[in-house]
């Protein structure tokens, strides 16, 4: 009988670094608040219609998640002159002496700003910004060390070098021109995604890893989360997460691997009880799933008996179900269906939040397939 032998990084390379994972939340923006709620609200009659049969519902649902992971993470992904809200909001902003370029709009764009000057990435901007804020002349700067002062008190730490990961080439020419240069200018970035040949991928990736004045690297996820050896960074930023954790989890072990010296930070950017929550702890299920069917101790399915395996989908019901807070309402989630009678903002809802996805998801259907597959195997 076939067996499986699994080998971590964390058994193998003893002398590997650690990798610290931590999720960094930010509120939506007003704009994106409103965006984000008016969906919602106007796309009920929409989602309404569409009938479960049809070989396309699936796929109207999921253009209608995609749309509000685009709010998420920048209106300009979603505000095209096409879009029924476009002329008004332009308007708007325009009487406020404001445009969508302004990063105040997108929730994650000053999120990202702060994360990369405490990490030491574009210190010398923000010794500008003191220095313009201070009045100071050059030759104040010289004779006295007022602005070491100032920027030792605001804990600044030293030099790192990032990896920043987006899923979209769009989001990262939003963050190349609205926030690097504009908010940025001084730091220093290379770029891959899928208009970069495989030979210049290669040759961009060993001059960032060579090159040390080269603060920072954007990838889209599906190029530069496979193949790449990156070590020359060691802080990865999540801009938007991928619905495969394995997908993320392989882009960010581009830094965390042989080579590494440094203890590499992982900085996942969320929107607060929107629905990237939810992509989040979908995340979770899939992992906490994945390490349990295969688990440290090497099982497997053929090695397991039928108790051990339907005891991994069954349901802690002791503990006490939270509080939806994203929705108004609270919902059934065991007559919670993909039906012509939910909107979208309901769909999202029976996505579960926190640790409790386990009493949130819907697991029978999975029970009765397995009930059914191993009945087979006993015929």
């Amino acid at each position: 009988m076939p067996f499986l032998l699994r080998r971590t990084k964390e058994d193998v390379l003893t002398d590997l670094p650690p990798k610290i994972t931590q999720d960094y939340f930010c509120d939506l923006s007003p704009l994106q608040k409103t965006l984000y709620e008016d969906f919602q609200v106007k796309n009920t009659i929409l989602v309404n219609k569409i009938d479960i049969n049809a070989a396309k519902s699936s796929g109207h649902i999921f253009k209608a998640l995609r749309y509000l992971k685009n709010v998420c993470n920048h209106p300009k992904l979603v505000l095209t002159s096409e879009h029924p809200e476009y002329s008004k909001i332009q308007n708007q902003l325009k009487n406020v002496n404001s445009d969508l370029s302004d990063i105040e709009h997108a929730a994650k764009l000053p999120a990202l700003k702060q994360l990369l000057l405490d990490c030491g990435i574009g210190q010398s901007q923000q010794t500008k910004d003191y220095q313009n804020y201070y009045n100071l002349t050059d030759e104040t700067l010289s004779e006295s060390n007022f602005l070491f002062d100032i920027v030792k008190k605001n804990h600044l730490v030293g030099q790192h070098r990032a990896l920043i990961f987006c899923q979209l080439k769009n989001m990262l020419d939003i963050i190349e021109k609205d926030l690097f240069q504009k908010h940025l200018p001084t730091v220093t970035y290379m770029r891959i995604d899928g208009n970069v040949s495989i030979a210049e991928r290669q040759s961009i990736v060993s001059r960032f890893n060579a090159d040390p004045s080269i603060d920072i690297l954007l990838l889209t996820t599906h190029v530069g989360g496979l193949g790449l050896n990156l070590t020359g960074a060691d802080t990865v930023i999540f801009f938007e997460h991928d619905w495969n954790p394995m997908k993320d989890l392989q882009a960010m072990d581009r830094a965390h691997r042989i080579g590494q010296k440094k203890v590499v930070n992982v900085y996942r950017l969320i929107t607060k009880q929107t629905i990237e929550e939810k992509i989040m702890n979908l995340q979770k299920f899939k992992l906490h799933t994945a390490k349990s069917v295969v688990n440290i101790e090497n099982k497997s399915l053929k090695s397991m008996h039928k108790e051990e395996i339907l005891d991994l989908f069954k349901l802690d019901n002791s503990r006490k179900k939270k509080q939806n807070t994203c929705s108004e309402d609270n919902i059934d989630n065991k007559n919670v269906n993909l039906g012509t009678s939910k909107s979208v903002s309901e769909f999202l809802s029976t996505i579960s939040e926190g640790y409790e996805y386990e009493e949130e998801y819907d697991i029978n259907s999975y029970i009765v397939n397995f009930k059914s597959f191993l009945g087979k195997d006993d015929e």
